[in-house]
């Protein structure tokens, strides 16, 4: 039987890596190979299921623990505890030990260690947690969605994305991870990768927005439209605004669905001037004498 790769190799750690260290790795390696990016590519499918095995057993702290002491191995397959091997007897695997005088079942040995775990001893075995990764664009992290999480084996799952949801959380599905037999079934942790967006930033719950406008708009003021999170609104541009001024718009954030409440999306604009030269505004620049006695620079010093 092939040995399974090492899950630390698998990632390109070290087994001193600290558990942030392993969470990033992965992060790189599920973006680079994940299915979706790789359409019909059988290699980079099957390395995409050596990672997320490897990411399932190292990501957890306490069962890295155990891996690393030698209890399971690197597929989280329980070993044989100290000090026993495997034996065939009569076609049936079996735990032996020697000075026992033969071979004891399986579940007489868990149960020496563990403390049983059926027959109402110990209560029921529960399955691992699996976890996975899942990448979404910033305005369906920000207003809440649903996605389909296609699994490295083939198979779906249907994933809430509430609203609000910040880069790096985690969404946990009750009963969606391992199913061991005669058991309850672990969970799922999908960990969630939030895509920057080309316009908007957050910060909390508030949302920031950079805003071209024209010279036009700054000096005389003007109504003009914006993008939010929520869709375009109509602001106005006080007359005479200046380049990094920040405009407020209230409850235009991400809402809190607890209390209904939001935060709010702060406008800071930008000053845009044409691309192509203005004769008129050079023209019009050269015969403002006013604008030779303007400094904006006054007061600015390096010491």
């Amino acid at each position: 039987m092939t040995s399974m790769k090492d899950p630390y190799s698998i990632l390109g750690v070290t087994r001193a890596a600290s558990q942030e260290e392993i969470k990033r790795a992965y992060r790189g390696l599920a973006k680079e190979l994940h299915p979706d990016r790789h359409p019909g590519d059988s290699a980079a499918a099957e390395r995409f299921k050596e990672v997320s095995a490897a990411y399932n057993l190292l990501g957890d702290a306490a069962q890295r623990a155990r891996f690393d002491r030698g209890e399971i191995g690197a597929d989280g397959a329980e070993k044989a505890p100290h000090g026993y091997h495997y034996a065939n007897a009569g076609g049936a695997d079996e735990f032996t030990r020697g000075g026992f005088g033969g071979p004891r079942g399986f579940e007489d040995i868990v149960g020496d260690i563990f403390g049983g775990f059926r027959g109402g001893r110990g209560g029921p075995v529960r399955g691992r947690d699996r976890k996975y990764s899942l990448t979404v664009d910033f305005l369906e992290a920000a207003r809440g969605g649903n996605r389909r999480l296609t699994l490295p084996g083939g198979k779906t799952l249907d994933v809430r994305i509430p609203e609000g949801l910040e880069d790096g959380q985690q969404i946990r599905l009750k009963g969606q991870g391992d199913q061991p037999q005669g058991g309850t079934a672990g969970d799922a942790m999908i960990e969630v990768s939030v895509r920057a967006h080309p316009l908007f930033s957050r910060d909390g719950r508030d949302i920031n927005l950079e805003l071209p406008i024209s010279l036009r708009e700054a000096v005389l003021g003007a109504k003009i439209t914006a993008p939010t999170i929520h869709g375009d609104v109509t602001i106005s541009i006080p007359k005479g605004s200046n380049a990094g001024r920040v405009l407020r718009l209230k409850g235009r954030g991400i809402r809190n669905p607890k209390d209904n409440s939001a935060g709010d999306q702060y406008v800071k604009l930008k000053v845009v001037l044409p691309e192509v030269p203005d004769a008129e505004l050079e023209k019009f620049v050269r015969g403002w004498r006013q604008g030779e006695d303007h400094d904006p620079r006054a007061g600015l010093r390096s010491g």
